[in-house]
């Protein structure tokens, strides 16, 4: 398992927008994509658990990555979120 924290630097947090570009690239890879917030786990392919955890600005969330290309999806997830949603 990889995983790796990240904290959201972009005005609107995980909302809308940047929610639907994580999910679309989460659901590029074959591995089990999780967003731990406060202890909580959300899958990190679904929209709906994406929007659910309210991530606004500043926030530190980690991100976890389980199976055959983890480390591929770790990679390109935290660089997601690091150039603030923009590919």
């Amino acid at each position: 398992m990889q995983k790796v924290q990240v904290e959201l630097k972009n005005e609107t947090g995980l909302h809308a927008r940047p929610a639907s570009v994580f999910v679309r690239e989460a659901s590029k890879y074959a591995s089990d994509i999780k967003i731990i917030k406060n202890g909580k786990e959300y899958n990190a392919k679904s929209i709906m658990g994406i929007l659910s955890l309210g991530a606004g600005k500043g926030d530190k969330l980690t991100i976890t990555a389980e199976g055959e290309d983890e480390k591929q999806a770790i990679q390109a997830l935290k660089a997601l979120v690091e150039n603030n949603f923009e590919k």
